[in-house]
């Protein structure tokens, strides 16, 4: 299976972003930075494993099939583009918040 390319929305990015900003503020930048590493570290996972993360449930009736990985408190939904070898990360949800806003934000 030939690897895939990541490709992050503009939102995911913003969720990376305040990740980090949040952590720095409240806690310090060693563990701001070692977060935002485990993220980054489970995403490039799917370069060569894009099928790890299982079906996301609550967005099973959008026009694309959505999977989701879990890392550490977070939630990395993404997407699959087999044709064209890419992987679209749309999301970074915090799993301690409302499940149900997940659906709001695709």
């Amino acid at each position: 299976m030939k690897r895939k390319r990541i490709i992050w929305s503009k939102f995911a990015g913003k969720q990376l972003d305040n990740i980090f900003d949040y952590y720095k503020k409240r806690v310090s930048l060693r563990v701001s930075l070692k977060i935002i590493q485990s993220i980054i570290t489970d995403i490039e996972k799917l370069e060569n494993n894009p099928f790890i993360g299982q079906h996301e449930e609550l967005l099973k009736n959008r026009k694309h099939e959505y999977r989701s990985l879990i890392s550490k408190n977070y939630k990395i939904v993404y997407t699959i583009d087999d044709l064209n070898q890419i992987i679209r990360i749309y999301d970074i949800f915090d799993t301690r918040q409302n499940p149900k806003k997940i659906i709001k934000n695709k």
